[in-house]
């Protein structure tokens, strides 16, 4: 398949790696340190037309697809994945409220996070529901003409920041069928009842925030319900079918910055001699590290094309996401390797990039998931 991109598509690429390259270098290794993030340079994205291009123009985005979301978060990631990540997943729920939110909710919920206004999560995971999402237990109970919110949710992507929240709730607890026991919901974090508490010590993407958040009887309107009563586990499917492809994006950059930072090591660092560059077990690795990026690359731009045409493949999203976060975390290792005791020390870019990657192979799915619907889809 042919995926020569076209000018418009290659001009967002460049201003998106320019972009990087001008705020994150100075500033990457304070933010890991001190797992904070200014979020004047996330109010800059957006003002520069970053942040949420794959939301509707009717909506003040850009109306673009997915692919160019994925293209401007693969250059941010190639600079640094903390302070990309907290650019990029400030509209992270924005691709579930396009898809099923009313025309109501649409208007309310998704200018602001385009026009650097406000920051959306989405809570799913718990404590004690991770990659099977039918244990979710957080609950949902309908009182009059409002719901009540009451459980916790963990590792959850803005949970200290976000302004407002898409909740995977149970509301249909005995429902025979566990897949349509569930419901979103809009859950402004200003309610009384919501708390959220930052997770410290992560071993990556530090500058991003992700927390652990509590509801407490929060009263939020029955409007405020996401699409159909019951259909959460439908709805978050297909949500996850686009946010995978961001993640798939993600790897590949963090994959292309292990790449360069290898490439500038090698060739003015020498042993024995020699530099490091005229040694053949580095430039085997080299060479497999860029065929391995390629490969996952056209892998995620297949499933993205696919995906912008209306023709979503979900064995190829899911070998694309196990793939490139496999190649990401297989890049970080070797660029790892090739520095030495010199990658091992927080001076280097390489040890941040060694801690970030692993990421792509757990959330949104872990490898090991996304391995079960690739088989699933050829046994069937």
């Amino acid at each position: 398949m042919d995926f020569e991109l076209t000018k418009e598509q290659k001009d967002i690429q460049k201003a998106a790696r320019e972009f990087a390259l001008g705020e994150f270098p100075e500033k990457a290794q304070e933010f890991d340190r001190t797992e904070t993030f200014d979020r004047g340079i996330w109010k800059k994205a957006c003002e520069l037309g970053f942040v949420g291009v794959f939301i509707d123009e009717a909506y003040g985005g850009a109306g673009m697809g997915f692919f160019e979301h994925c293209l401007i978060t693969e250059e941010f990631w190639a600079v640094d994945a903390g302070m990309g990540n907290a650019v990029i997943t400030a509209t992270f729920g924005a691709e579930l409220l396009r898809i099923f939110a009313s025309e109501e909710q649409k208007k309310k919920y998704l200018p602001p996070l385009v026009e650097g206004k406000a920051v959306i999560g989405t809570a799913i995971t718990e404590p004690d529901a991770g990659s099977d999402v039918t244990l979710a237990t957080t609950t949902a109970v309908k009182d009059g003409n409002e719901y009540v919110i009451n459980g916790s949710k963990m590792f959850i992507t803005n949970g200290t920041i976000a302004n407002y929240l898409n909740v995977f709730c149970l509301t249909d607890p005995d429902n025979p069928d566990r897949h349509r026991r569930h419901s979103f919901f809009i859950v402004e974090t200003d309610r009384p009842g919501y708390e959220a508490n930052k997770l410290h010590g992560k071993l990556g993407i530090r500058a991003n925030d992700t927390a652990e958040v509590f509801f407490n009887n929060v009263r939020i309107p029955a409007s405020n319900l996401v699409g159909r009563l019951g259909d959460g586990f439908k709805e978050l499917m297909a949500f996850f079918n686009l946010t995978r492809l961001h993640i798939c994006a993600m790897a590949v950059g963090i994959a292309r910055a292990a790449l360069e930072e290898s490439v500038k090591h090698i060739k003015k660092r020498s042993q024995f001699g020699a530099p490091l560059a005229s040694f053949q077990v580095n430039q085997f690795k080299i060479a497999e590290m860029a065929t391995m990026i390629r490969a996952a690359r056209n892998l995620y731009y297949e499933a993205a094309w696919l995906t912008d045409k209306g023709k979503m493949d979900h064995a190829l999203t899911a070998m694309a996401k196990w793939f490139s976060g496999q190649i990401a975390v297989k890049c970080a290792d070797h660029a790892l390797q090739m520095h030495g005791g010199y990658g091992y020390i927080d001076e280097y870019k390489v040890q941040r990039i060694y801690r970030d990657a692993k990421i792509v192979e757990i959330y949104e799915g872990t490898k090991e998931i996304e391995k079960q619907i690739v088989a699933k889809s050829y046994l069937r």
